[in-house]
């Protein structure tokens, strides 16, 4: 599985330990960025790689933190076929991929632990798509949604 991490000044220190757990736990993954700290960088700007990388399918899962983990995930979901969310819990972590084929975790630097980071993390990582008619029903009608208002080809990745 390619993973991606990315994080602004408000997550790059999460980033960090973050990064640290999931070497020890044999997960290989590519840095997006930010990769120094920097007071005054955007959201905005940092979640782009990493969205436009699960967009082109080169990566599969990722997951980006901010401030909240709301502005990532804003921005994120500006790119067809991203399916970000903010996760705070184990459940909506491997719930929202089974179910939804959720593909970026974001997460907020200062509003939830490492430990917890960690646990979700790995919920989010270790679920798998369920493949099942109601599912890809469901998907099949989000990525209509995208079709119409991108106005643009989607590659459907399902």
């Amino acid at each position: 599985m390619k993973i991606g991490i990315t994080a602004d000044h408000a997550g790059f220190e999460k980033k960090g330990e973050l990064k640290e757990l999931l070497d020890k736990a044999g997960y290989a993954y590519e840095d997006f960025g930010a990769f120094s700290y920097d007071s005054q960088d955007d959201y905005s700007d940092i979640i782009v790689p990493l969205a436009e990388a699960i967009a082109k399918g080169s990566i599969e899962k990722g997951i980006a933190i901010c401030g909240s983990g709301v502005g990532v995930s804003i921005a994120a979901n500006k790119f067809p076929g991203v399916r970000a969310t903010l996760i705070t819990e184990t459940y909506s972590a491997h719930q929202g991929v089974e179910h939804d084929n959720m593909n970026l975790i974001c997460l907020g630097g200062r509003v939830i632990g490492t430990a917890l980071i960690w646990e979700v993390t790995e919920a989010f990582l270790k679920a798998k798509f369920q493949d099942e008619e109601r599912f890809k029903r469901r998907l099949d009608k989000v990525v209509e949604i995208e079709r119409k208002n991108f106005k643009e080809q989607i590659n459907n990745k399902n």
